[in-house]
């Protein structure tokens, strides 16, 4: 009698992978905002017991080698024990159309929600806003999604869809409007339609005033200017003002947040952040000593 004869495999050692996708969530956890971990609850909901650790051991391990992420559809590939990656499909029930338009009609009423939504916020109270509209933001039900994976391992989801899951779920920190396309709406079509929504309510109040609307414009359009961007444009003649290594260190890479889907063996900010803060010192050494510092330089020949 074998292990395959009652449907069960013990557990294996994954081949290594170079170069894959690893997750950058410390341990302890997976994303940090309510978003990602409510994600992260939908599987755990699903009592897969120890293939959930299995999981996020693969998921920290670059196991997985790509995540592409489509409306409704994610498909990705895992390295297990095998020579073979396997094929992962995760397919996610999208609303209707005429659901998104309930939907962007009730959200387009609330800037805020809208303008937290474009700084890659999830406002909390949105999905009071779907429930109200007859819709969910996450699925509520098995039935809501479809997993399969072409592994040999009975269970659905098997270790390798959790992996996928988790790094989705850190996915999703990053870039909340991604919850959106798997549920059948991307960000461009989202916000365009939020835009027909709010022409039509300006259309609505233009002829309730009797068709006379203000229209306002920008005195002076923006001018992009490459050149100017990269000299730093004419210099000025007003002083300079207060010169000092910025209080934070690596403030924009850190407002970018995490890389998507990172391969490094190490977090692309904690890399980073030491180049930043060397910069900064070794600039304000130039600024402040630049005779000191052109004295360094060897003469030629």
């Amino acid at each position: 009698m074998s292990w395959r004869s009652h449907g069960y495999f013990p557990p294996s050692r994954p081949k290594a992978v170079k170069g894959g996708i690893k997750a950058q969530s410390k341990r302890g956890g997976f994303g940090e905002s309510w978003w990602a971990k409510r994600w992260i609850g939908v599987l755990e909901s699903f009592s897969i017991g120890a293939r959930l650790g299995r999981g996020r051991t693969y998921a920290r391990n670059g196991q997985v080698l790509s995540i592409n992420i489509e409306k409704g559809v994610v498909k990705a590939t895992v390295q297990g024990s095998r020579s073979k990656p396997y094929v992962i499909v995760i397919k996610v029930k999208p609303l209707s159309r005429d659901g998104w338009k309930k939907l962007t009609k009730a959200l387009s009423s609330q800037v805020i929600f809208v303008a937290k939504l474009l700084s890659g916020e999830m406002p909390r109270d949105i999905e009071l806003v779907f429930k109200e509209t007859g819709l969910s933001l996450f699925p509520e039900k098995l039935k809501d999604l479809e997993t399969d994976c072409s592994c040999p391992d009975w269970s659905n989801p098997c270790k390798h869809i959790a992996a996928v899951y988790y790094l989705l779920g850190e996915e999703f920190d990053r870039n909340p409007f991604l919850i959106f396309k798997l549920r059948g709406m991307d960000r461009e079509e989202f916000l365009a339609g939020l835009g027909e929504t709010e022409k039509a309510g300006s259309k609505t109040m233009a002829e309730g005033s009797g068709g006379q609307e203000e229209t306002k414009t920008l005195a002076e359009p923006v001018s992009f200017d490459a050149r100017a961007f990269w000299t730093g444009g004419k210099d000025s003649d007003d002083p300079p003002g207060e010169v000092r290594v910025p209080p934070m260190e690596a403030v924009l890479i850190k407002q970018l947040g995490n890389f998507p889907f990172w391969r490094g063996s190490q977090v692309l900010l904690e890399c980073l952040t030491p180049v930043y803060l060397n910069a900064s010192r070794s600039g304000m050494d130039i600024f402040l000593c630049p005779d000191a510092s052109s004295d360094k330089i060897p003469p030629d020949g």
